[in-house]
C-alpha cells in the first residue's frame, strides 16, 4: 500500500516543485544571507505543498470521472482502484497537518517570535499555498476547471517560491528577484500548459476546461512558445540589471534541452506523444534554476 501512496506523491514532479526555492536561496546567498535551517525547511514545506497537490488532483479528477480510459498520462490511484476515495482523502488530511507544521517552523525559524507583521503576512500565504493546493481540481469551484490553471501555477511556483524563499532569507524584496520569479513561474506554467495540451481530447470529453481546452490546440502551441521564450528573456534581463561576471549567463546551458523541446512541440502533430517532454521540460527547469544560481555565487 506504500507505495501506491509514493506513486500518488508522483515524486518526478518534486524536482519543479522545489526551483523557485532553490533560485531565491541561491541568490539571497549572493547577497550575503543564508541559512541551511530556513534552506531544509523551505524545500521540505514546499514539497509538502506538492503531494497535497497531487494527491487533491487524484482525487478531485479521480471523483469527477476526468480520470478515465480516455486519459493519456500514467494511470492515478483511485483511477485504477489502488487507493479509495476515504484512504486518498485521508492522505490528504495527513500531508496538510504536516505541511502545515513544516510551513509554521520555517516561519519562526526565520522571523522569530517578535516580528507579527511577517509572521502574520507568511502564516496567511501558507494557508492560501495549501488551499491552491486543494482546490485545483477538488471541490464544485476548481480553477483548475475554468482555466485559471496556469495563473495559480505562475503565482506559487514562480512569485511565492522565488521572491518568499528570498525573503526569508534576507527580509527584503527588490523589484529586480521578480524577473527570475517570472522566469520559473513561466517555465512551470510551460508544464502545466504541456500536460494540459496532451489531455486536451479527454479533458474536453470530461468537461475540464483547461486554458488548451479554451484557446485551442494551436494557440495552445504558440502560448506555449510564448512561455519559452519570455522566461528566457527575464533570465537574461536580471543579469543585466545584477551582472557579476561571466558565470552569470550559466544558465544559457538549460536552455540547450528547453530550445530542443521547443523545437519538438513545434513539429508535434500528435498531442500523446507530447508526454514524455513533460519530464524533459520539469527537469530542464530544475537544471535551470540550479545553474541560474551557481551563477552568482561562483
Amino acid at each position: 500500500m506504500i507505495k501506491h501512496y509514493i506513486q500518488a506523491a508522483r515524486l518526478r514532479t518534486l524536482p519543479l516543485s522545489v526551483s523557485g526555492i532553490i533560485v531565491g536561496s541561491f541568490l539571497a546567498a549572493s547577497h550575503g544571507s543564508f541559512n541551511w535551517l530556513v534552506c531544509i525547511l523551505a524545500i521540505l514545506t514546499t514539497i509538502g505543498f506538492q503531494i497535497i497537490s497531487n494527491f487533491a488532483n487524484d482525487y478531485g479528477d479521480g471523483v469527477k470521472g476526468t480520470d478515465n480510459e480516455h486519459r493519456v498520462g500514467p494511470e492515478r490511484a483511485i483511477q485504477s482502484g489502488v487507493i479509495s476515495q476515504k484512504q486518498m482523502m485521508n492522505a490528504i488530511k495527513v500531508s496538510v497537518f504536516i505541511t502545515f507544521l513544516l510551513a509554521i517552523a520555517l516561519i519562526y525559524v526565520s522571523f522569530g517570535k517578535d516580528d507579527f507583521l511577517n509572521l502574520f503576512i507568511f502564516f496567511v500565504l501558507g494557508i492560501a499555498s495549501i488551499a491552491a493546493a486543494i482546490k485545483y481540481t477538488m471541490g464544485k469551484n476548481a480553477y483548475g476547471y475554468v482555466g485559471l490553471g496556469d495563473v495559480f501555477v505562475f503565482l506559487f511556483f514562480g512569485l511565492l517560491s522565488v521572491c518568499g524563499s528570498y525573503f526569508l532569507f534576507t527580509k527584503s524584496l527588490p523589484f529586480e528577484i521578480f524577473f527570475p520569479a517570472f522566469s520559473i513561474g513561466l517555465l512551470s506554467a510551460g508544464v502545466l500548459n504541456l500536460n494540459n495540451m496532451r489531455d486536451r481530447e479527454s479533458d474536453i470529453k470530461a468537461n475540464k476546461n483547461t486554458l488548451v481546452v479554451k484557446i485551442g490546440a494551436e494557440f495552445a502551441k504558440y502560448y506555449h512558445y510564448y512561455l519559452l521564450f519570455t522566461s528566457f528573456l527575464f533570465a537574461l534581463l536580471y543579469i543585466v540589471i545584477s551582472y557579476k561576471s561571466a558565470y552569470n549567463f550559466l544558465f544559457v546551458i538549460a536552455y540547450v534541452p528547453i530550445f530542443k523541446h521547443f523545437y519538438t512541440v513545434f513539429k508535434n502533430t500528435n498531442a500523446k506523444l507530447l508526454d514524455p517532454e513533460l519530464k524533459k521540460l520539469a527537469l530542464s527547469t530544475f537544471l535551470f534554476a540550479i545553474l541560474f544560481g551557481l551563477g552568482f555565487i561562483l
